[in-house]
């Protein structure tokens, strides 16, 4: 049935009257005409007192409340609210307990007075009165309060009314125990939610399935995916929603491995994945960029059917992106009919991530031509391509652009995005005081973009002033001291690098070490700067150094400004031979067939010289190299990069 506006009620009121109100209003509302079952109580309510009987007053109250809380009509729901009152209806449990869900779901109260606190606040109030004034209080009295309190975010009112309802005794079910568990998985509290799980066994709850999946969502949320396990696995019964919670929650922890376990177990149970299902599992292999269980999640998409679906292709285009495979990327965005505006924005940060900048932004016309509408996320990747290819004029244009054209206002993002573009183009003084400008107070995350930027061009006066804006943001900011450091090392102020390092350890601050990895015949392989624990080292800087050989005949001289000791030239070319990027592509290569691609990824930035080392070996051994770094993807073949030497 379609709903029907409130104005029926006065066409409808010349209309014969049906033969019973209450029937009528309660049948309307079950059916979800909620706009019908107000017109007929208004109705009703306009008619003369022997055509409306008063039992149907009190009889179709619950209903019209339900109602109320459907649509959201506050002021009609405190005159329903005082007509409880006067007509004594409000005795009846099941109106007071339409009462209370009313003011549970309505975000604001229905007699808004000035000074009071907030509309959360007055409906929590109201809902409060209403529970106290009660004569009679069941289950769903208590259940509504404590729902109510936890759903406004006041967890703490919501553990007193769980201790009152206790001490009061009434015994806490199912939908009790569903409705506090989110509460410990927000705050992250699994001691207390611990509590309540033992609670739930000692009382016959832990087979329920509502009170199963709460108590894996809570237990995800607090990182503890190896008690969400027990619990799911302790359950007898398990439905799809289970499933893909307890994927989810693996996913959401990185525990990607884990998650395609138990999507396997899903399969051979019979259950059919639902397309949630791999827009939590898809997202969770791009983090970790394990482009291998990501095809095989692709695989699965095809053969179930679902790779129409325009959410789950979005899914596989930003997938495809972190892992490294933009093209694979690009042949699925190409296939989908009508992409939306996640699917161009996916693509349009692949392509600026990945290097061709120009194709980024081309894609972009392409989008506004198309009359998708643009969104925040999609300007951010395309302040990223103009950032990672020093395009200035054009990033200040599609800055401008996003307010001028769309009524975009900027973010944090934004105005760091743009911050970037021009302190990689060598512009620091200018985003320098374009950040000092901002319209929203910079955090110490947009004040770092500048700081790397005056790393890289060596300009220490501005680096220590940008440091000082960080670190009273962010006293214990690791990577900005390092920044710091570093930027004096390149400077050749040794004193004040080693001052200021000896400085963060008095702290107990610990440099992030870098590592890079590669993924290989199903397994990861981990490299750490010049560590000599893998079994394959001694072959690696073996064939690292027949490398070193070939380059040099080609012209290669190391390039040491990214070592930041004090110490002779041939020490540094050392210490250049240990880095972890080096080692995991030398091992990739050594390990996979001629011709075969080799990813490898890295924690931090790529350094000068790997990046010139890799060019050269990607020459020499005919291979394509894919790195990706912290701050993006470098294409390496025949000697040349992607990123066009401009990272």
């Amino acid at each position: 049935m379609q709903p029907r506006p409130l104005a029926a009620a006065a066409v409808a009121a010349t209309a014969p009257f049906p033969p019973s109100w209450a029937h009528q209003v309660r049948g309307a509302a079950t059916q979800g005409d909620f706009h019908h079952a107000i017109a007929l109580f208004l109705r009703m309510r306009a008619a003369d007192a022997p055509a409306a009987p008063r039992s149907a007053v009190p009889a179709s109250l619950p209903a019209a409340l339900k109602c109320c809380s459907a649509l959201g009509l506050p002021a009609l729901g405190a005159s329903l609210h005082a007509l409880a009152l006067r007509s004594g209806a409000f005795a009846d449990r099941f109106t007071a307990n339409a009462l209370l869900n009313l003011y549970c779901k309505l975000p604001a109260a229905p007699c808004r007075s000035p000074g009071t606190e907030d509309a959360a606040g007055e409906s929590l109030e109201s809902m409060r009165k209403v529970f106290d004034e009660m004569t009679e209080k069941d289950p769903v009295s208590w259940n509504t309060l404590v729902f109510g309190y936890a759903e406004k975010g006041r967890h703490q009112e919501a553990l007193v009314v769980l201790r009152e309802m206790w001490i009061d005794g009434c015994k806490p079910n199912s939908f009790t125990l569903s409705s506090v568990l989110p509460i410990f998985a927000k705050c992250s509290d699994v001691r207390r939610g611990m509590e309540v799980h033992g609670f739930a066994t000692r009382n016959g709850f832990v087979d329920d399935v509502f009170v199963g999946s709460s108590l894996i969502d809570m237990y995800a949320n607090c990182t503890r995916t190896d008690y969400s396990v027990k619990v799911f696995d302790s359950l007898p019964c398990r439905d799809a929603i289970l499933w893909n919670s307890m994927l989810a929650g693996c996913a959401q922890n990185g525990s990607v491995e884990e998650a395609l376990r138990i999507f396997r177990r899903m399969l051979h149970s019979g259950v059919r994945p639902l397309p949630r299902t791999f827009s939590s599992l898809l997202p969770a292999c791009g983090n970790v960029a394990s482009l291998l269980l990501g095809k095989q999640l692709h695989a699965y998409v095809i053969f179930g059917g679902f790779d129409g679906n325009m959410f789950i292709s979005s899914s596989l285009i930003d997938m495809y992106c972190k892992c490294g495979n933009v093209s694979i990327a690009r042949h699925i965005f190409d296939r989908m009919q009508s992409p939306d505006t996640v699917s161009w924005t996916a693509m349009i940060m692949g392509h600026a991530l990945h290097g061709p900048a120009r194709e980024a932004l081309l894609l972009f016309d392409r989008m506004e031509l198309g009359n998708v509408k643009p969104n925040h996320i999609t300007f951010i990747a395309v302040l990223t391509a103009c950032s990672h290819a020093g395009l200035v004029d054009e990033g200040r244009k599609y800055f401008n652009r996003m307010s001028d054209h769309y009524g975009i206002v900027p973010s944090l993002e934004h105005y760091g995005a743009l911050a970037d573009i021009l302190g990689r183009a060598g512009e620091l003084e200018e985003a320098y005081n374009f950040i000092s400008k901002m319209q929203i107070k910079p955090t110490a995350s947009v004040w770092s973009t500048l700081l790397r930027a005056c790393k890289v061009n060596k300009n220490t006066v501005l680096a220590e002033k940008v440091a000082k804006k960080i670190f009273e943001l962010e006293p214990r900011s690791m990577g900005s001291h390092v920044i710091l450091s570093n930027t004096y090392s390149c400077s050749g102020r040794w004193n004040e690098a080693a001052h200021l390092r000896l400085s963060m350890r008095k702290k107990g601050m610990k440099k992030e070490p870098a590592c890079s990895w590669i993924e290989l015949k199903n397994k990861r392989h981990v490299f750490v700067a010049h560590d000599k624990s893998h079994p394959w080292y001694e072959r690696i800087i073996g064939a690292l150094n027949v490398f070193s050989e070939q380059m040099a005949r080609q012209g290669y001289v190391p390039n040491t400004e990214d070592v930041f000791q004090d110490l002779e030239e041939e020490q540094k070319s050392g210490v250049l031979c240990g880095h972890s990027e080096k080692l995991a592509m030398v091992f990739g290569i050594l390990n996979t067939p001629p011709g075969t691609t080799v990813r490898v990824m890295k924690n931090l930035r790529i350094c000068v010289d790997c990046h010139t080392v890799t060019k050269f070996i990607s020459k020499i051994a005919e291979r394509e190299i894919v790195m990706r770094d912290a701050n993006r993807f470098h294409h390496f073949k025949d000697g040349n990069c992607s990123c066009g030497d401009f990272w």
